[in-house]
């Protein structure tokens, strides 16, 4: 008869301890070769020099994934003091060195050893289109003037240059797409709707086919192809409209000024030359530039839109369709994003949930509280500001129904954002993306199964083993390891 082999025995104890250890190496090898190497960073920053003001702001990104959607994140703004670089027309050196500050703010948050390989880009938007329409000598001296500050810096300078309207508006639709994660999700991209002091611009992608080219873009993002429907109006920015607005009613100048968009109560000497001081409107003579006005506030929501009305046309449109002054525009369609000025302004007058209907409400009761009740309420805002929320809450609501034909319907398909996921919405992501080629044509490929995945499958099969082999041992016995011996 053979004898078994004890379970207590030098063998079996011996190929326990191999089989276990063998099992332990094996979940380490698992667990060592997919961890998560420590990540390393880049870096890349962008200069947003608006009409009203500059923006700088800093970017970072895991290096190992920089082609995958939603991966780039803003680490750091800064606003540079002062007006924007066009201010600087008469005086151009000026618009360099007051970068500097925002510049030296960038060399203390992105580590000094990845200061050298970080591309910095400045933009600049329809501020300095204006100027250039105006002055293109100017223009260029005041563009010049960066360049040099930032070929200074020791930053990868890869640029500085006036952006176009249509550019502006496409790069704000990647971006609050990029950060929604929008390219990879089945119900499609959002809608970008920007307001900034001297232009405004809308892009979304329609089902239908663009029949201008001039407001027409094409991208391939992700393996996907996107015909976007964009046009940026410019002078339709809320400093500019005020501008055109004030002009319809001061024509023939007048030295009293009655205005239903700003508070009962409102009373203010202002130079007409700040009012015709801008290519957006009429030029006029010498002698009348010169005078003042005084402007008074009468405060009333519905008189305030029908004077904001007459700085659209409506009348002309040679395509099957337009938004105003000519400009074609197809239907509406999905989901949109409205940032900048719109959030602004919306969020200050506490509209950002509202529907259209109680929107116009709200602007009714704000628009008529006499103007010492507005200064008591809000004491910290500059009086400049504060006079004017009426007004660009106004022709907000105008601006968005009677120009880019948004209905009481689809009002609620509107959502005024500042931040996605701590980054801000604007244009200027989308352009460093664009720049860097950080959102590729093609879908990345994407592994079979994540990091965690993996590890626990080794897992689950390791311990399916042991058991299979506990089994075994239970029911069939230890194979012996050497020839069996015959006992008598």
């Amino acid at each position: 008869m053979k004898a078994k082999t004890p379970w207590h025995s030098g063998k079996v104890i011996c190929v326990a301890v191999f089989f276990i250890a063998a099992l332990i190496t094996l979940v380490a090898i698992a667990f060592v070769q997919n961890k998560p190497i420590p990540q390393k960073y880049k870096y890349g920053i962008v200069l947003d020099a608006g009409s009203s003001h500059t923006a700088v702001y800093i970017y970072e990104w895991p290096a190992e994934k920089e082609n995958n959607t939603g991966m780039v994140r803003q680490r750091h703004t800064c606003a540079v003091k002062g007006k924007g670089i066009s201010s600087y027309a008469q005086k151009s050196s000026g618009a360099g060195q007051s970068l500097m500050e925002c510049i030296e703010d960038a060399k203390g948050n992105i580590p000094a050893d990845k200061h050298e390989e970080t591309p910095v880009y400045l933009g600049a938007t329809a501020g300095m289109r204006l100027l250039r329409m105006q002055d293109s000598e100017s223009a260029e001296e005041v563009m010049t003037s960066v360049k040099a500050t930032l070929m200074s810096s020791p930053f990868d300078y890869q640029g500085a240059r006036i952006i176009s309207g249509q550019e502006e508006g496409a790069f704000g639709w990647i971006t609050v797409n990029y950060l929604g994660k929008n390219f990879r999700k089945a119900a499609g991209t959002m809608g970008a709707l920007d307001l900034g002091g001297a232009s405004t611009q809308i892009t979304f992608v329609s089902g239908q086919s663009v029949e201008s080219p001039d407001n027409s873009m094409d991208f391939r993002l992700y393996g996907n192809d996107y015909q976007l429907y964009t046009h940026s109006f410019l002078c339709y920015g809320k400093d500019q409209v005020l501008k055109l607005a004030l002009e319809k009613r001061l024509m023939p100048v007048e030295t009293s000024l009655e205005d239903p968009c700003f508070h009962p109560g409102y009373s203010e000497k202002k130079s007409v030359k700040n009012v015709f001081d801008t290519p957006c409107v009429h030029t006029i003579n010498k002698e009348d530039m010169d005078k003042s006005f005084t402007h008074n506030g009468t405060g009333n929501f519905t008189e305030c839109q029908s004077s904001i009305m007459k700085v659209f046309n409506f009348s002309q449109c040679t395509n099957s369709r337009c938004s105003f002054n000519g400009v074609y525009q197809p239907p509406i369609e999905g989901t949109f994003g409205a940032f900048s000025a719109f959030y602004f302004v919306m969020n200050f007058l506490n509209l950002t949930g509202h529907s259209l209907a109680d929107s116009k409400r709200g602007l009714e009761v704000y628009c008529n509280t006499p103007w010492d009740a507005i200064k008591e309420r809000h004491p910290t805002v500059k009086h400049k500001y504060l006079a004017e929320y009426c007004f660009s809450g106004t022709y907000i609501l105008t601006l968005l129904e009677n120009g880019y034909n948004f209905t009481f319907e689809n009002w609620k398909h509107i959502s005024f954002i500042d931040k996605i996921e701590d980054s801000n919405a604007g244009w200027t992501l989308g352009y460093m993306l664009n720049l860097t080629n950080m959102i590729p044509a093609e879908a990345p490929d994407t592994p079979l199964m994540p990091h965690g995945g993996f590890v626990t499958l080794v897992l689950f099969l390791t311990i399916f083993l042991l058991i299979l082999l506990l089994l075994w041992y239970k029911f069939l016995g230890l194979p012996s390891c050497s020839s069996p011996k015959e006992v008598v």
